[in-house]
């Protein structure tokens, strides 16, 4: 695809799941890539199999500065962002009566504070540059409430609003932003390891997709017309209950 040739992207989440296979479908197709994880071992896999034009950036992002750390960076190494995929995410289900409130913090800090810090610290240069994309990874869960995970349900739901909101205000600028919002996804989030093979049991059900299938979408998503944003892309396995 010509036209995501030589374009720069940071994604987060990149040493697993969506992050990796959409890294992968980049690379494949001519990208330069910010990889970014907390564990600097995991991403080095990840580069050692895509190539030179790879840089990693192992940072928590859920952490005040690492949206500036990661900007910052990408920057160095290659001169300017193309594109932001604002992928890690955590999942917490339970009642919220008895859920450790640390482990709603985290959840919050990591599904939608650094989602915000990143876009902010990465968009004054994609406008001053008048082009660009930035999609979120948001979740089915940010289109319908699901009563057993209502922490994990409202930090998506407010990773959706940002998303909206934020395109309303830079509308004109030449910058995109979109949401991508996955239902039952394979990956490590939900205990499938990459090539586990009970995921070929719930795909034959149709009761889940895989990473690759997200990873696609995203590229689409990355290759329509200047002219055209897809603002909400929801993808779920067919048989899933929603």
């Amino acid at each position: 695809m010509p036209i995501l040739d030589g374009k720069v992207v940071i994604i987060t989440g990149a040493s697993s799941g969506i992050g990796r296979s959409t890294a992968r479908l980049l690379a494949e197709n001519g990208s330069q890539l910010a990889l970014v994880g907390r564990s600097a071992e995991r991403l080095e896999r990840v580069r050692a199999e895509l190539g030179e034009d790879v840089l990693v950036v192992p940072v928590d992002v859920s952490e005040t500065d690492a949206g500036e750390k990661i900007v910052a960076a990408t920057l160095e190494r290659f001169g300017r962002i193309d594109t932001v995929i604002a992928n890690a995410g955590v999942f917490l289900e339970g009642d919220v009566a008895t859920t450790d409130v640390e482990e709603i913090r985290r959840t919050i800090d990591i599904n939608v504070f650094a989602p915000l810090g990143l876009v902010r610290a990465a968009l004054p240069h994609m406008i001053e540059r008048g082009s660009g994309d930035v999609i979120i990874t948001s979740s089915i869960s940010g289109h319908h409430a699901i009563h057993s995970e209502p922490v994990y349900s409202a930090s998506k739901h407010a990773a959706r609003a940002f998303t909206h909101a934020l395109r309303q205000q830079i509308k004109g600028s030449g910058v995109r932003v979109a949401e991508v919002a996955p239902g039952m996804v394979l990956t490590e989030l939900w205990g499938f390891e990459e090539g586990d093979p009970r995921a070929k049991e719930r795909l034959d059900a149709s009761r889940g997709i895989l990473p690759e299938d997200v990873a696609e979408s995203v590229v689409f998503m990355l290759t329509r017309p200047k002219h055209v944003t897809i603002r909400d892309l929801v993808i779920l396995p067919s048989a899933q209950d929603i």
